[in-house]
C-alpha cells in the first residue's frame, strides 16, 4: 500500500516541482491590465513571457515587447515594486532617441517602424540611452506611462519578453516583429 502510494505521489510531486521551476526561470503567464499597448495587445489579453533572455543578459532587439518591474521613479510615486508593466523597446544603450512633431526619431533618423497607432502629442528631447538601459514606450503612446515620463529603464528591472498571446483564442499566436516593417502580428494575422 505504501509502495503504491509512493509510486503515485512521487511523479506528481516531480511534475509540480518542474512546473514551478519552469515558471520561475523560463516562462511565465501574464495578462494585459491596461490599454497602453493598444492596438497590438488588447485589455485582458494573456501572454507568455520568456525569461531566459533577461536572466542571461542577452541583447533585447528594438521592437521587442518587454515585461518589467516598475523603475525607481514609479516606485517613489507609489507603484508596487512587485508589479509588472509591459511596453515596447524603442531604444537600446547608446541610441539617441527623441520624439519631435509627433514622430519617433532614433539616431537622427525617423524610426523605420514606430508601432504607434497615432502621432504622439508630446515631445521628448533628444536622449542618449545609458549603458545597461532601454527606452520603452507603449504602443498607445498618448495614454502610456512609459520612458517618455520616467526615463530609460534599467535592464535589471526586466522580467522577460512577451513571446506568445495565448488568450483569447481568436488572437492566439506568436508576438514578433514583421520583417516587412509593419507592427507586430500574430501568426493568425498573416492569413
Amino acid at each position: 500500500m505504501v509502495e503504491t502510494l509512493r509510486r503515485q505521489v512521487v511523479p506528481v510531486l516531480v511534475w509540480v516541482l518542474l512546473a514551478l521551476v519552469l515558471r520561475w526561470a523560463v516562462l511565465e503567464p501574464r495578462w494585459i491590465p491596461s490599454g497602453s499597448m493598444l492596438p497590438a495587445l488588447q485589455l485582458q489579453d494573456r501572454v507568455l513571457v520568456e525569461k531566459l533572455r533577461a536572466r542571461l543578459h542577452r541583447p533585447i532587439p528594438i521592437g521587442t515587447v518587454v515585461v518589467f518591474h516598475p523603475p525607481t521613479a514609479l516606485i517613489a510615486a507609489g507603484y508596487d515594486p512587485k508589479a509588472a508593466l509591459i511596453k515596447r523597446v524603442v531604444g537600446q544603450a547608446g541610441d539617441e532617441v527623441e520624439v519631435r512633431d509627433g514622430v519617433l526619431w532614433r539616431n537622427g533618423s525617423k524610426a523605420a517602424i514606430d508601432w504607434s497607432a497615432e502621432p504622439m502629442d508630446y515631445q521628448l528631447e533628444p536622449l542618449t540611452v545609458p549603458p545597461d538601459h532601454l527606452l520603452v514606450l507603449g504602443d498607445n503612446r498618448n495614454a502610456s506611462l512609459d520612458s517618455h515620463l520616467w526615463g530609460p529603464l534599467p535592464q535589471e528591472a526586466l522580467i522577460g519578453t512577451a513571446v506568445l498571446r495565448y488568450w483569447p483564442l481568436n488572437r492566439f499566436g506568436w508576438l514578433r516583429i514583421s520583417a516587412m516593417g509593419h507592427p507586430p502580428c500574430t501568426t493568425n494575422d498573416l492569413g
